[in-house]
């Protein structure tokens, strides 16, 4: 799916947010770090972390 996404658009960033997002939002993830570390740590990881992939998906896409 990612290939195909990168066909259509042409662009790196796209393909790089979709990739990583997915990851960084996974449900289990999440939730391992809610029960195991605190949920603090689960919601530090959404707030920190998506601003973060979309930056870089920008930027990959500007150069």
């Amino acid at each position: 799916m990612a290939l195909e996404i990168y066909r259509q658009t042409r662009a790196f960033g796209n393909t790089f947010v979709f990739l990583v997002g997915g990851m960084a939002t996974d449900y289990t993830v999440i939730g391992l770090l809610w029960k195991n570390l605190r949920k603090k740590t689960g919601l530090w990881m959404l707030v920190i972390n998506i601003p973060q992939i979309i930056f870089f998906g920008w930027i990959f896409n500007r150069f």
